[in-house]
């Protein structure tokens, strides 16, 4: 199994990539998706899934274009409205990527009782967090 954070510092953005026996996923990819598709062909790999996370307002994410040439999904959280082909998870849908699963968790936005929080997180359609847990 490999996670590895590909950081750019120019703009403090961390995309990750998991792979695990042949199959990977991208999280937050950057505009340019060469090294992503590198890596994967380097170890043999096959991109299965690309996580966003949330709507990118500080850079330009490569997901589509990464779709279009490995044909991997792109998935977002339950509230996103897209206008490209991509697979909106439930709460707590499992992802599998080799010997792993990927969970997608969303923030309890309707416990928080500030509306300022509640309407920015609205607006970001909802964060997407992953938990990664190897299959027993």
């Amino acid at each position: 199994m490999i996670i590895e954070q590909i950081y750019t510092g120019c703009l403090s953005q961390g995309a990750y990539y998991i792979e695990s026996n042949g199959e990977a996923a991208i999280i937050d990819p950057l505009r340019e998706v060469a090294p992503y598709i590198e890596k994967a062909k380097k170890n043999n790999a096959s991109i299965k899934y690309i996580f966003e996370t949330h709507f990118h307002a500080d850079f330009v994410s490569g997901h589509v274009t990464l779709a279009k040439e490995t044909g991997a999904t792109i998935v977002y959280g339950p509230e996103a409205k897209t206008g490209f082909d991509a697979l909106i998870a439930k709460d707590q849908q499992e992802f599998k990527i080799g010997a792993i699963s990927l969970t997608v968790y969303t923030p309890l936005v309707t416990l928080w009782k500030v509306p300022p929080i509640c309407s920015v997180m609205r607006r970001i359609k909802i964060l997407l967090f992953l938990v990664v847990i190897p299959f027993s």
